[in-house]
């Protein structure tokens, strides 16, 4: 749902970082959030899934180790709309490897999904992780899915083709994959020269991320489908 929420006269909109939720219990949580201009007044436009108590924040972040970074400004950017976060003494660490519990709980907090507790559906996620309310609040979104053998793995790597089939889920949520025209998988990554590569289980997500710019090769010409994504990657993806 849409909501436009008025700027008051005499706040600078270019210090707007987003708009966030204020839950029952105090904690806060971004939600999608981008500032328009609308017949000469200033407003924050939420895009949100649930009827909620909403606060427009100036939260600027840059981190030290990203100043000099090809992916500074998405970095910033969603640290700043609390997305992504450090790893503690103003750093980022941009070129580690990302997990698959890491992608997940960035993908709940991009799309400002309310978390769920409850039960693990997976046999290797215990409520007390620290990642298991994402994890669950993704699985009840359809963003994620396990293994045959009833694991999800939350520590194992991502490889850029298992993010490209949560991507391609969160553009359902986000309409953004009914605005894309219809075209085959084949069309889409033929200029590719590792499109073979891809799992085919992945290959018409992953041409969705391409198709809606969402991802790009490395080098322009390979995709990678199974190396690992990097911090500084999703950031720039989310």
């Amino acid at each position: 749902v849409e909501r436009m929420i008025a700027i008051p006269d005499g706040v600078d909109p270019n210090r707007v970082t987003t708009c966030i939720v204020i839950n029952p219990n105090g904690t806060v949580r971004h939600v999608p959030t981008q500032v328009v201009l609308n017949n000469g007044k200033y407003y924050a436009m939420v895009q949100s899934l649930t009827n909620s108590t909403y606060a427009v924040v100036e939260h600027p972040l840059e981190f030290d180790d990203v100043a000099n970074h090809w992916a500074k400004d998405a970095v910033n950017d969603m640290g700043s709309r609390m997305v992504i976060e450090g790893i503690g003494n103003g750093l980022f660490d941009p070129g580690r490897d990302i997990t698959r519990a890491e992608f997940a709980a960035i993908i709940v907090r991009a799309l400002g999904l309310k978390l769920q507790s409850g039960t693990s559906f997976f046999s290797d996620v215990k409520e007390s992780d620290w990642y298991s309310s994402a994890v669950r609040t993704a699985y009840a979104y359809h963003l994620v899915g396990g293994f045959e053998d009833g694991t999800f793995r939350p520590n194992d790597m991502i490889t850029r083709e298992q993010a490209m089939v949560i991507l391609s889920k969160a553009m359902t949520i986000t309409n953004l994959k009914a605005r894309l025209p219809v075209q085959t998988a084949d069309v889409t990554l033929h200029t590719f020269g590792d499109a073979a590569e891809v799992s085919a289980w992945a290959q018409s997500s992953v041409a969705d991320s391409v198709q809606a710019g969402i991802v790009s090769g490395r080098s322009g010409t390979a995709l990678d489908p199974k190396d690992y994504m990097t911090r500084a990657e999703v950031a720039t993806i989310i």
